[in-house]
């Protein structure tokens, strides 16, 4: 069982654009930033449910895969599950309609009391009030020999950095520059000393980097 991350960058270590309104709540960035990861094969089986076979293949789709391959449990914060846009909302059910591409359970860190979600695919939504070491115990009850995957955003992936809890950082970095948003990497000062840290240039020209212990 390994506790991992997976995050797409951009050259200047942005992880969260800048300026997200609530007609765009992920910023007007973001598109840039992820427009490769989307565009991958697995990315529109597994979340846009696209059956016509299209999509980019090769090391993008390789680290795309990845991304879903044995995960036991998921932890996010709120704001990844959409509170931070719909905090009033009783019927808000996150951003992945009813078919949520995790088929795990969900642990969403927030103060917000609310019952759990629970979806036909497996995925179930647990609303918790916890510490990363905490809430990173209740996922290992959940995972079973499965690994624990931090989904983000950016605040709660630096937490359990700062923690020292994760196993596997994988960033795919694509080669704009944003110039504003939240950076993974602030606060972080040689992170890499704890990691063995590997890197591959896909042929979209994102750089896919690998810190491992």
């Amino acid at each position: 069982m390994a506790v991992r991350i997976d995050l797409n960058l951009s050259l200047d270590g942005v992880v969260a654009p800048a300026d997200p309104t609530p007609d765009n709540p992920m910023g007007a960035d973001w598109g840039r930033l992820v427009e490769v990861y989307m565009g991958t094969k697995i990315f529109r089986q597994r979340v846009l449910h696209d059956t016509t076979g299209e999509g980019t293949t090769g090391i993008d789709d390789r680290y795309a895969s990845a991304y879903f391959e044995a995960v036991g449990a998921e932890i996010m914060g709120a704001g990844m599950f959409g509170l931070h846009a719909f905090p009033h909302d009783p019927d808000w059910r996150g951003w992945w309609g009813e078919e949520p591409p995790f088929r795990v359970p969900v642990l969403v860190l927030t103060h917000r009391e609310r019952p759990a979600i629970d979806f036909a695919n497996g995925t179930r939504f647990e609303f918790v009030a916890a510490t990363p070491q905490d809430a990173l115990a209740r996922a290992r009850e959940h995972a079973g020999d499965g690994d624990i995957r931090v989904g983000g955003g950016a605040g709660v992936a630096r937490d359990f950095l700062h923690a020292g809890l994760v196993d596997r950082v994988h960033v795919a970095i694509s080669p704009i520059i944003l110039g504003r948003g939240v950076r993974l990497w602030d606060d972080l000062r040689q992170l890499e000393r704890d990691y063995t840290v590997t890197s591959e240039v896909a042929e979209s020209g994102v750089i896919h980097v690998t810190f491992a212990r």
